[in-house]
């Protein structure tokens, strides 16, 4: 169990470098799309060096007037 818990813990910060690497904790502004992307890509962890670019695209819902 241990062995799977720090398997896991490599992989999430093996992703979390990506995001640093790829300057996504710049100073854009926080949406729906840019959150979504990020933590896709820390969940994608060494994939990203192979190759895989996660990107997420969405919308929120504006109020009703």
């Amino acid at each position: 169990m241990r062995v799977i818990v720090a398997v896991l813990v490599v992989w999430l910060l093996i992703g979390v470098v990506a995001v640093f690497q790829r300057g996504y904790f710049g100073n854009s502004s926080p949406s729906c799309a840019h959150l979504g992307t990020v933590a896709v890509t820390v969940v994608a962890g060494p994939l990203n060096y192979l190759g895989v670019n996660p990107k997420v695209n969405c919308t929120v819902p504006q109020p009703s007037k």
